[in-house]
């Protein structure tokens, strides 16, 4: 999948074997089906989410695209070697990897546990390395290749009552341009894409007053749609061939400095 010379051309996905982490529901679905309509082959991780990956490749095929669910803790490194495993022996190397499955525990850090705090980086920061590590070898063989790790706005801003999270998002943003860097020689693009307060299930647990505070630290006062954040992927992938070690922003304007 090699980049545009020039103009306005968007990269043509058929056939491309794309991975998504966490892509049974919210953003990560939302970004399985987009790309999936470009002709994209979609591999729909996830954890414990079987009968939502099942419902997203359902989707998916039904609009005429191909999509299979994989399941594999993706904080685990020998169970990412069997999920890029799984999805080279069905389909080929994978092309394009989202990064998109993601954990927060709610705690200040005086009373987080051992087990919030490694939960936190095992899946929002070691994942995306994990990932990364397993699938660029290919990338590199082939000369080609796109990474987009789904960041967050806590990964440029500070929040209380979630160090983990902060921190892990703070250092995927570090990965990002690491990885870019290693990898530009090689025609492969590493980018992040970094969402607000978006509509999923973890905004859905809110109270209404946390969910007023948060709409008034927000520019645009109001919360996005996982196509939203789709989209700017999509574009990401396809649109930003010149582009690579950045963070998008997709959050209202919450993350301006």
């Amino acid at each position: 999948m090699k980049g545009s010379s020039g103009g306005n051309n968007m990269l043509d996905l058929t056939g491309q074997v794309a991975l998504v982490s966490g892509g049974s529901r919210g953003i990560g679905a939302a970004i399985c089906r987009v790309l999936a309509a470009r002709g994209a082959k979609l591999a729909v991780n996830y954890r414990s989410s079987e009968a939502a990956a099942m419902k997203v490749c359902s989707d998916i095929k039904a609009d005429g695209g191909v999509a299979h669910p994989f399941v594999g803790d993706v904080g685990d490194p020998a169970q990412v070697a069997q999920l890029v495993a799984a999805v080279t022996n069905t389909w080929g190397p994978v092309n394009i990897l989202v990064h998109n499955a993601g954990l927060q525990h709610s705690a200040m850090a005086h009373r987080m546990s051992d087990e919030q705090w490694r939960a936190s980086l095992a899946v929002n920061l070691d994942a995306a390395f994990y990932l990364a590590r397993a699938v660029l070898p290919a990338m590199r063989a082939a000369e080609a290749g796109v990474v987009v790790f789904i960041a967050s706005a806590s990964g440029s801003i500070a929040q209380a009552g979630a160090a983990g999270y902060v921190a892990a998002k703070h250092g995927l943003i570090g990965l990002t341009k690491a990885l870019a860097l290693e990898s530009a020689a090689k025609g492969i693009r590493v980018n992040a894409v970094s969402p607000g307060l978006t509509d999923t299930d973890m905004v859905a647990d809110l109270s209404p007053d946390q969910r007023a505070g948060l709409l008034r630290m927000i520019p645009l006062r109001r919360i996005a749609s996982p196509e939203e954040v789709a989209a700017t992927v999509d574009w990401v992938v396809r649109g930003a061939t010149y582009t690579t070690g950045n963070v998008f922003h997709v959050g209202g304007g919450v993350a301006m400095g």
